[in-house]
């Protein structure tokens, strides 16, 4: 089994700063890419940023210059730093990660955390 754990989700002012901070752990055998999405109430899922094993990011428009993802492989984390925070981030937290497991190391998986809120509001 996998599981992706979140944390560091809370409510913070228009202006301010977060960062959300996600652990894997189970039987992995390799994690290809790590990262963040988002869905607001009402909306669709939509992505934040990813990272590749190889370090390569991906991100929506609307986080660049604000948000940071970063990942730390010998621990199998990855946090999202995010910066002047806006109303429009409000919004439920998920991390993602694509990976293979020790017991079919060839095939590759997607998992989702529980989700974390985050709140932006004065």
């Amino acid at each position: 089994q996998v599981q992706l754990v979140e944390s560091g989700g809370g409510l913070v002012q228009p202006g301010g700063s977060l960062r959300l901070s996600c652990a894997a752990s189970g039987s992995i055998f390799s994690i290809y890419v790590m990262g963040w999405y988002r869905q607001a109430p009402g909306k669709q899922r939509e992505l934040v940023a990813t990272i590749t094993s190889a370090g390569s990011t991906n991100s929506a428009d609307f986080v660049k210059g604000r948000f940071t993802i970063s990942r730390d492989y010998a621990k199998n984390t990855v946090d999202l730093q995010m910066n002047s925070l806006k109303p429009g981030d409000t919004a439920v937290y998920y991390c993602y990660a694509e990976l293979s497991v020790r017991s079919n190391p060839l095939l590759r998986f997607q998992y989702w955390g529980q989700g974390t809120q985050v709140t932006v509001s004065s």
